[in-house]
């Protein structure tokens, strides 16, 4: 049963010093409290050790600190770690530890589903039950980062938001909860190493350039060619490839920083050389780097890997064309980890 107190990290720390002085005590308990929840990371009043037993019982009263719960785990031979996360209503979400030789990633969700309907994603498949609130995902990334101290023994490096869910449909909380992850006050991560990837909303992105975020941006880009983009992704017939380029010039002229482009080559559908020509006329409206990546089945024959042949020609003329190119293998697919596997199977 979902509690009728209200979730005290809901509350800014301006919100929390003012509780205070409401019920008689100092201002400058809100800024501890704030402390304990957000840089220390702790899910109970009765380990806030610095504040009165008194006054614990006063936030037990009043407050609940919804968080999340690992409800299970799975290890990859090649290291990576995919976390089954338990909401406080009951709900779950997949997050992945996705480790490398010099770092170690976070790829976290946004929703409970996904507001859209890519063919090729598991996820997809998933109605969208709801957004995630600011600490279910920032809960996400401290999980991942003492599995990653405990497993890889190092701190987490890096933060992709490319779980479950589209985070530009959940825009507001997403912001929030980076705003919390950057933070000298939360975990003090740089925005430099955080990708919000997105399926592409026009309108949202040129939201983020007018914000000013200083994170990254990759778009699941997939075909340069309206008709091909619509049979892989039919929500892209709502955000077409000519407004997605607009709001990707708008965001470079805004921020200066350079846009990933994702891109998964399958046979027969976007393995031709006018697929390659339009990527590479669409990489040209604005700085860009393409990564291609590995795709991972969901149980149907409609999408298949392309040949390394085709995916050779899409790094050869790229290169030609001075475009930066990558081959991003998929790891955890054995866990159903990788890209687009997410799909609560468990």
């Amino acid at each position: 049963m979902v509690s009728e107190k209200k979730d005290i990290r809901a509350l800014s720390k301006e919100e929390l010093r003012n509780f205070f002085v409401s019920i008689g005590d100092k201002a400058f308990r809100g800024n501890q409290v704030y402390e304990w929840l957000w840089g220390k990371g702790i899910h109970s009043f009765e380990d806030m050790t610095n504040i009165s037993k008194g006054t614990r019982a006063h936030l037990e009263a009043n407050f609940v600190i919804n968080h999340i719960e690992v409800d299970s785990l799975q290890k990859s031979k090649d290291g990576t770690v995919k976390n089954a996360v338990k909401l406080h209503d009951g709900l779950i979400v997949e997050s992945v530890l996705i480790p490398t030789e010099k770092r170690t990633t976070a790829c976290v969700s946004s929703q409970v589903g996904c507001s859209l309907d890519c063919k090729f994603c598991a996820t997809a498949r998933l109605k969208r039950m709801r957004n995630l609130n600011p600490d279910e995902i920032y809960d996400q990334v401290v999980a991942i980062d003492k599995e990653s101290r405990l497993y890889h023994d190092r701190p987490l490096s890096n933060i992709v938001f490319m779980g479950m869910g589209e985070p530009l449909m959940n825009y507001k909380n997403v912001l929030k909860a980076i705003d919390k992850i950057t933070s000298n006050e939360g975990l003090g991560m740089s925005p430099k190493r955080i990708t919000l990837s997105t399926s592409g909303v026009p309108k949202m992105i040129k939201k983020l350039a007018d914000d000013e975020v200083k994170f990254n941006l990759a778009v699941s880009l997939h075909s340069a060619i309206q008709e091909t983009r619509e049979q892989i992704m039919p929500f892209a017939k709502s955000f077409n490839l000519e407004d997605l380029r607009e709001s990707l010039e708008y965001w470079y002229a805004k921020t200066g920083r350079i846009i990933t482009y994702e891109y998964v080559v399958w046979k027969g559908i976007n393995d031709s050389k006018e697929d390659i020509d339009a990527l590479v006329r669409f990489c040209k409206y604005a700085p860009s780097k393409v990564n291609i990546i590995e795709y991972n089945p969901i149980d149907d024959g409609e999408f298949q890997q392309a040949s390394d042949t085709a995916i050779d020609q899409y790094i050869a003329v790229l290169e030609r064309n001075r475009i930066p190119v990558t081959v991003r293998r998929s790891r955890g697919k054995d866990i159903d980890a990788a890209c687009g596997q997410l799909a609560n199977k468990h």
